[in-house]
């Protein structure tokens, strides 16, 4: 079993000097949660796109200079680049390398969020780009509006196995979403809150158990639950090893706990941080 390590090489995300991309640059076009890709499901040049406005930059990969731009006409980008095809951040995510797939889902961020925050919240005059900021700033009073991250936790909750088996890990499936899934007990950040202090929160909410330990394992940006939407995963052990999870009958529809060598195949993807700390507390049981 394979296990990524908590810590996950990432592109850079410093600004180009440039205001224009030059053709080897790598160029992400997007349409909703979706980015066009070569024939052979890379990543495209800018010099293989028809003509965009609005390039954004991204940052560097591998010191290639990185773009980002949003098209309202899909047809035309695919047709016009030959034996293109339109590719769901969740499709690419899962078949290219993770520095690449975190790129395409700062491209589908940063649009996003651009699109979203084109008119000031205070005084509803049209805001303006901050030179070097993936940023915004009023014009008229001077509201400044970064693409702000929205933490969420999720935690692979362990008990010691019964009669002396192996240890058991606590999964739950959820009411929406990829309802077909086993997985961890998960939930955003709210105000106010440590990671820490949510992680007890969303567990005790949803499940009804109360946590001994918490230790921080990694964290993974994550394009699927919207733009700027930043996981923070944790391990942690049950306060009590008899405790049997009552789930909210709201977010989760069921919750049990699985040995840790006898695990559902139904997993979340091998892409993402949930299986990372689903297969690292399985190597370690």
């Amino acid at each position: 079993m394979t296990v990524p390590p908590p810590e996950r090489p990432t592109s850079t995300t410093d600004h180009a000097a440039d205001l224009s991309p030059a053709p080897g640059d790598l160029g992400l076009v997007v349409s909703g949660t979706r980015l066009l890709t070569t024939p052979d499901g890379g990543l495209p040049r800018v010099g293989e796109l028809p003509a965009e406005t609005g390039w954004v930059p991204l940052g560097t990969l591998d010191g290639v200079p990185t773009w980002a731009t949003e098209t309202a006409d899909p047809s035309r980008a695919a047709t016009q680049r030959a034996g293109g095809r339109w590719r769901s951040w969740r499709a690419l995510a899962a078949e290219l390398p993770e520095p690449v797939a975190t790129l395409a889902g700062r491209a589908v961020a940063v649009v996003t969020w651009r699109r979203t925050h084109r008119w000031c919240g205070a005084c509803r005059a049209a805001l303006a780009d901050v030179p070097g900021q993936t940023a915004r700033r009023c014009p008229d009073c001077g509201l400044y509006v970064p693409l702000r991250l929205s933490p969420a936790v999720l935690a692979a909750i362990t008990r010691p196995g019964r009669s002396g088996g192996p240890t058991e890990l606590l999964l739950v499936r959820h009411a929406s979403g990829p309802t077909e899934l086993w997985a961890l007990v998960a939930g955003f950040v709210e105000a106010g809150e440590s990671l820490e202090t949510a992680v007890r929160r969303e567990v005790t909410e949803e499940v009804s158990v109360d946590l001994d330990t918490i230790d921080y394992f990694g964290s993974q940006p994550w394009a699927i639950s919207g733009p700027g939407v930043l996981l923070a995963g944790f391990t942690a052990t049950v306060a009590d090893p008899d405790a049997e999870p009552v789930v909210d009958g709201q977010e989760l529809v069921r919750a049990r706990w699985f040995p840790v060598d006898a695990l559902p195949a139904e997993l979340p993807p091998a892409y993402s941080i949930s299986r990372w700390l689903i297969d690292a507390v399985a190597a370690r049981g």
